[in-house]
């Protein structure tokens, strides 16, 4: 038996594991984000005299390859951990990250940048996958839940960061040497972490119990899958079309300086948001239920795309106040789909169908961001760019309005999984490993 007494204490182990998956994801949330607070004077640094479309169009690709690498690396991630286990991948995904990273900081042409840039997505897609699945098989049972909702806002903590990178490091070159710390951590993780107890106890009973299960494919669950692949999918185009370009739409509302303090601001604003929403997500959840949670989520979001982009043609520290609204229903929303968008489907497919809504969300958001730049002149700028494509917030607002609520509308009672992979320990109510992104 895997599971006893002994195994439901904290040991110090666990707060190392626990350390080092926090710490790879919160890096991962800084360089996720990096090349958005820097990215009007790395691309003027890289392609030097050029017209504005055309930086317009390097800076599309940049951003948008970034997220397609993350779509892949988030399939992929998931194989190399079944095949090769759990710390295999989370050694790899955090090193691939952190390695390209620093690569970024030294290629002398753009399309280096954005072959870096597709390999640093590559592996950040692995850590979100990883990372969750070693913690949810290692954690204990008591307290798993706890410490997977802490270890959710680590993307947020990454992101201020960002901003405080460009804050005091002026030089977008030396900004990316940040990327010597995830691979500092995933050489010591080779050391200190230790293969899933589960995933080494029991391999071919997880391979057995996944073939086993019915085909999210099947005509019975067609619906839902194309419901939560629209629903995450908006929220996620919405989020990161925002976040990849608002220090570029802040820098052309400011055309006396570089605004360098001012993009770092932003995105310090919008990690501070995200940060304070996904801790509020399971109370807001427990007060007015998923489908409410995720309609309010939509309607704040919709609301707030009019208010900063049509009304701020100059910039002053309202904006700040409005960035900060508005990641704060995006870091809620991030909580709130973990658990609505599983509960879509039946316990035998949910973890296989939750992950493809994520996944081809991630390439709709990727196409979406490098249209919000490659469009930007024929929309009349940045403002006008950003509001139009924030309006996919509509869209989710209703498909979330037309879909019915599995739970009752109450969101905190989910159906429990009674097959346990290895068939010795029963999992976390409510959560499958692929059910956090």
């Amino acid at each position: 038996m895997l599971n006893s007494a002994q195994d439901e204490k904290i040991t110090g182990y666990h707060w190392l594991l626990f350390a080092i998956c926090f710490s790879g994801t919160a890096f991962a949330g800084t360089i996720s984000t990096l090349m958005s607070v820097y990215l009007p004077v790395a691309v003027k640094d890289l392609l030097g005299d050029k017209n504005e479309t055309e930086l317009n169009n390097i800076s599309a690709y940049i951003n948008a390859i970034f997220i397609f690498g993350g779509a892949l690396g988030g399939f992929i991630s998931g194989i190399i951990s079944d095949k090769m286990g759990r710390k295999t991948g989370v050694i790899l995904s955090i090193a691939c990250y952190g390695l390209f990273t620093i690569l970024t900081g030294y290629m002398p042409t753009w399309w280096a940048v954005v072959i870096c840039r597709f390999f640093s997505g590559f592996g950040l897609g692995g850590v979100l996958v990883t990372t969750t699945t070693l913690m949810i098989e290692e954690w204990p049972q008591k307290t798993r839940a706890i410490f997977i909702g802490i270890l959710s806002i680590a993307i947020p903590v990454g992101i201020f960061s960002a901003g405080v990178i460009d804050y005091f490091v002026s030089s977008w070159r030396q900004g990316f040497l940040v990327g010597i710390f995830p691979v500092t951590i995933a050489l010591l993780a080779i050391w200190l972490l230790r293969e899933s107890k589960k995933w080494s106890y029991d391999r071919k009973a997880i391979v057995q119990h996944t073939k086993k299960s019915e085909s999210i494919f099947a005509v019975s669950h067609r619906s839902d899958l194309i419901t939560g692949s629209i629903i995450f999918g908006t929220m996620l185009i919405g989020m990161w079309a925002i976040f990849s370009w608002i220090p570029t739409w802040i820098q052309s509302l400011i055309t006396d300086s570089d605004a360098q303090k001012e993009r770092g601001l932003s995105m310090m604003m919008l990690g501070m948001g995200g940060l304070t929403g996904g801790f509020l997500s399971g109370w807001l959840t427990n007060a007015i239920g998923l489908r409410k949670s995720m309609l309010l989520c939509f309607s704040v979001c919709t609301v707030l795309s009019f208010v900063m982009f049509k009304t701020n043609t100059t910039f002053s520290p309202v904006i700040y106040v409005e960035i900060v609204i508005m990641a704060l229903f995006f870091g809620a929303s991030q909580g709130v789909l973990s658990v609505y968008i599983p509960n879509l489907f039946p316990v035998a497919i949910r973890g296989t169908a939750t992950g493809f809504c994520f996944n081809t969300g991630r390439l709709l958001t990727a196409t979406a961001v490098l249209f919000v730049g490659v469009l930007v002149t024929e929309l009349g700028g940045y403002g006008n760019s950003l509001f139009i494509f924030s309006l996919v917030f509509v869209i989710g607002l209703a498909v979330t309005f037309f879909t019915k609520d599995k739970t009752g509308d109450s969101g905190t009672e989910l159906p429990v999984n009674n097959s346990s992979p290895v068939g010795d320990e029963p999992p976390v109510q409510g959560l499958s490993i692929t059910e956090i992104k």
